[in-house]
């Protein structure tokens, strides 16, 4: 562990413990010119990059007691690359759904998406405007299980219609996660999802909206409109920065990697209100 002053973002020893594995693999398995020196510690990199997750800051403006963000960032885009922040994430997704009592496969999903404004380094190939929303920016797709845990990922241009991200989602879980035969979506899903769904053997059933005014919780859709709250707990998520799409993908499986494991461990998440005594007496 580090000898400087913790920051709120970083992993405890018991959370370190779940994902340190994956990473001493990682590294073992590296050879060839200039990794024979072991520099950084894997471990201060993993508290980097969640400290940019949590905080949303620049990677330039990384405080100057973690390794130097350059390095950061090139452990990040390797890790994204080589899929060891998705073997991270579905390590966690695994444990977390065995904590549940749920098998490690599971066989229903739902599905939504959420627009999102792009930053100034984002390419206008990359972006689009969501007319319904009318934001610019990128889309994103998610299919969770029914814990509200992300099982698939796709990043568009918000001007992508939720049916074409929905198909890219439904190929992924079919290739990905083939126990999954049941999958919940609302009224933006054209018929042509559904179709897309019965040819890779997945019912994709609509989960009509009420008819009464006023807020109510959507049967089965409500978990994953919690899991987009989750990842709105994540400062880098508000928008997206990533000049790659991958690269918002990765951001989002290191906020569920660090909601999981929290969960796991028992830690709370903390929030970014300010703690108040609440007995004290106000006039």
């Amino acid at each position: 562990m580090s000898s400087r002053r913790p920051y709120r973002s970083d992993v405890s020893d018991a959370r370190w413990a779940l994902i340190e594995p994956v990473f001493a693999a990682w590294r073992a398995r590296r050879t060839g010119p200039g990794t024979a020196a072991r520099v950084h510690d894997l471990r201060e990199i993993v508290n980097a990059i969640l400290y940019v997750n949590r905080t949303g800051i620049t990677w330039e403006y990384l405080p100057h007691d973690f390794p130097p963000c350059k390095t950061v960032y090139d452990y990040y885009a390797k890790w994204e690359a080589d899929g060891t922040t998705q073997q991270v994430h579905d390590l966690l997704c695994d444990k977390t759904r065995r904590a549940h009592g749920r098998s490690a496969e599971p066989t229903a999903a739902v599905i939504d998406a959420q627009s999102v404004k792009t930053s100034a380094n984002v390419a206008e190939t990359s972006q689009g405007i969501d007319a319904g929303k009318k934001i610019k920016g990128r889309k994103r797709h998610l299919l969770t299980d029914t814990l509200g845990l992300v099982l698939a990922v796709v990043i568009t241009a918000a001007n992508v219609q939720d049916t074409t991200g929905g198909k890219f989602l439904l190929n992924d879980v079919a290739a990905n996660q083939p126990s999954v035969s049941k999958v919940w979506a609302d009224g933006g899903y054209q018929n042509s999802v559904f179709n897309h769904g019965a040819l890779l053997g997945i019912d994709v059933e609509v989960v009509q909206r009420p008819r009464a005014k006023g807020f109510e919780p959507l049967p089965k859709r409500w978990v994953i409109e919690r899991t987009f709250g989750w990842l709105m707990q994540h400062r880098r998520l508000a928008r997206d920065y990533e000049a790659l799409p991958q690269r918002s993908r990765a951001m989002i499986h290191w906020a569920m990697a660090n909601k999981m494991s929290r969960e796991l461990t028992g830690e709370s998440t903390p929030t970014w209100r300010i703690e108040t005594d609440m007995t004290t007496t106000t006039t």
